[in-house]
């Protein structure tokens, strides 16, 4: 039976790929206060700014390609059952052939009502304001808002739990409850990090990749 790797991607994966991290150090992504563009009240009292944004961050997107570490995790398939729980709204896990892929946050290129948060739909162009679901009622990007309930959390929870090795890219561990992910994975579960500027320290369990994700990725393979 083949090991069991389950990944946790934060914005360090895609960064190498040209997406920018989510929040530079300033605290502002893309120049605009972050609860502006990701939340229920920025939506609210600014729809324009907020489909602008996305709209944006979805041509960005359909601009990059997969880096090698996308590819690597990908390939891993082949000798290993790879559950892929992704904090990015982008789709290049799945561009560069992961079969298995978890979006916390949402995705990028669907869309979903304003009315009924399970019609969903795929989307690669512009959203605009007057664009609307089957009831009638207008769409919003697919994204998981500061402020919203993560749907996908306990499937997340379970498919930790099952997890022969755990390893982390690219994620600071601040964003909850994301960050609590690792605390579900059974005590004998070997834990890699891997971020060049780790937020936590080795330990028996926890061993530290201090690279890039695309360097750190070939590491942690020929660690295997």
């Amino acid at each position: 039976m083949k090991k069991h790797i389950v990944v946790l991607t934060g914005a360090g994966m895609s960064a190498e790929s040209g997406l920018k991290t989510f929040r530079d150090a300033d605290g502002l992504w893309e120049g605009h206060d972050v609860m502006q563009v990701a939340s229920p009240q920025g939506f609210a009292s600014n729809p324009e700014l907020v489909l602008e944004f996305y709209n944006q961050r979805r041509k960005q997107l359909l601009d990059v390609k997969p880096n090698t570490a996308h590819v690597a995790l990908a390939k891993l398939e082949q000798d290993y059952n790879i559950t892929i729980i992704t904090q990015n709204v982008d789709d290049l896990h799945e561009r560069a052939g992961s079969t298995n892929v978890v979006h916390l946050h949402g995705e990028l290129l669907k869309v979903r009502s304003t009315h009924n948060e399970l019609d969903v739909q795929d989307w690669q162009t512009d959203l605009t304001l007057g664009d609307k679901c089957s009831k009638g009622y207008q769409l919003r990007p697919y994204i998981v808002w500061f402020g919203e309930a993560v749907p996908l959390i306990e499937t997340a929870i379970n498919i930790c739990q099952t997890a022969d090795i755990l390893l982390i890219i690219g994620t600071s561990m601040q964003v909850y409850p994301a960050a609590s992910l690792m605390h579900y994975v059974r005590p004998e579960t070997k834990i890699y990090y891997l971020d060049p500027k780790p937020a936590m320290d080795s330990n028996a369990q926890v061993t530290i990749i201090a690279k890039s994700a695309t360097l750190g990725v070939i590491e942690f393979i020929n660690m295997l």
